[in-house]
């Protein structure tokens, strides 16, 4: 999978997709909670990594650090799909090849588990 984050353009163009998505994702009725008051040049950066782990590329995050990093936000499996889709759009106005996106929204679904609030999904069930 190191190849798709190579021929996304690494780094420079990754923090670009992210950067998107999250023009996006502060537009988000069903997201927007979560980013009140937070320093997004920072959490850029964070997801700037992350999405290079989801392509295969030179970051990592071990599932402890995300479930760390998640565990107070309360996200619900809806909130988790809306990321998803939004995600998928990010990737789809940069040009990505469809099999290229399937590959990293497969890899963002890997971490639901991890990022999706236990809680929240019961009461979803």
């Amino acid at each position: 999978m190191s190849d798709l984050f190579d021929r996304c353009g690494g780094f420079a163009v990754v923090r670009q997709i992210v950067s998107a998505f999250y023009d996006k994702v502060l537009d988000s009725p069903v997201l927007e909670r979560h980013f009140a008051g937070v320093d997004m040049k920072r959490l850029i950066d964070h997801q700037t990594k992350f999405m290079a782990t989801l392509m295969g590329g030179p970051a990592s995050f071990s599932d402890e650090a995300l479930r760390r990093a998640h565990a107070a936000l309360a996200i619900s499996a809806d909130e988790f799909n809306e990321a998803g889709e939004l995600l998928r759009e990010s990737l789809e106005e940069f040009g990505l090849h469809p099999a290229d996106i399937r590959e990293v929204y497969d890899a963002f679904v890997g971490y639901r588990s991890i990022i999706v609030d236990e809680d929240q999904q019961r009461a979803a069930q």
